[in-house]
């Protein structure tokens, strides 16, 4: 089973203690404030002069993705300076750009294609990959069992991600949550890379299927922006349109199902709609 992201620990060090040892083993300077997530302590530093942000994992998966994050070497993700188990120096996105803002600005088209390269960058990676990486069918079970508790829209997806699962030979290591805010902008040089991957292993068109979901708005334009954005991303990551649509529906049912499950039902109504659009643009076709 995928490892729950754990609650924030009021009893951990606060995130400048948690980091000092690392600054002075890495000769790093202090960049800005030290700040906490819900599984992370993070700073940004100065490497060599450089611009660059200290990253200290609390689970499993952070730390598994922190692996991920070095064996892509710095080809379609941002490039790890120092790390450990526990620790990783990234180099720091400094650029102006935000994939989010050009979605909201008429510019989704580019912001699509922005992702679909960061994508292939990633997928393009080959050789061993790093051990401890959770089969994609693993994060499907919340899927699974949301379609027995719940029925409805859920009913169909897992029907269409049990066929995708069961027809997925080449599995290869995925980000995993490649959405408009998880590229970033590092400047001209190093161009849009990827941060902050999942443990997970398996079929390309999730993590395609993934982009559709953030941000796409409500209502009547809803099925239109769909659409528009499969018509880009489909020729973009090689994949038929049928296949990619029955991956959105998927992957936006299972992202609607991890929502019910931390009792956040507000939040789950977007994913459920993308679904909706998905299905009547035909996701359920073979």
């Amino acid at each position: 089973m995928i490892e729950p992201a754990p609650a924030f620990d009021a009893h951990r060090p606060d995130p400048s203690s948690a980091l000092r040892p690392w600054l002075k083993r890495w000769s790093l300077q202090p960049d800005g404030p030290a700040f906490a997530t819900h599984s992370s302590a993070l700073q940004p530093v100065l490497h060599q002069g450089q611009p660059a942000m200290l990253k200290r994992a609390y689970n499993a998966e952070e730390q598994h993705g922190g692996r991920l994050m070095q064996w892509w070497d710095g080809r379609g993700a941002a490039r790890v300076l120092e790390g450990d188990e526990q620790t990783i120096l990234l180099e720091r996105a400094t650029g102006a750009g935000s994939l989010a803002r050009m979605a909201q600005d008429g510019r989704d088209d580019e912001a699509c294609l922005i992702l679909c390269e960061a994508a292939r960058q990633l997928h393009s990676h080959r050789g061993e990959p790093p051990p401890g990486l959770v089969d994609l069918a693993e994060y499907f079970v919340s899927l699974r069992q949301a379609a027995q508790q719940h029925g409805g829209l859920f009913e169909p997806a897992w029907q269409i991600a049990a066929r995708l699962l069961a027809g997925t030979d080449d599995k290869q290591p995925l980000h995993g949550d490649l959405h408009h805010e998880n590229v970033l902008d590092f400047g001209p040089q190093r161009g849009w890379l990827a941060i902050d991957p999942k443990r997970v292993i398996g079929a390309r068109g999730f993590d395609y299927a993934t982009l559709f979901g953030d941000p796409l708005d409500l209502g009547a334009e809803l099925p239109g922006r769909l659409g528009r954005r499969l018509a880009v991303v489909a020729p973009a990551s090689g994949l038929p349109p049928g296949l990619l649509l029955q991956w959105i529906a998927a992957q936006q049912g299972l992202s609607a199902a991890w929502h019910l499950e931390d009792d956040e039902h507000t939040e789950a109504q977007l994913p459920l709609s993308v679904l909706s659009a998905a299905l009547a643009l035909g996701a359920t076709d073979l």
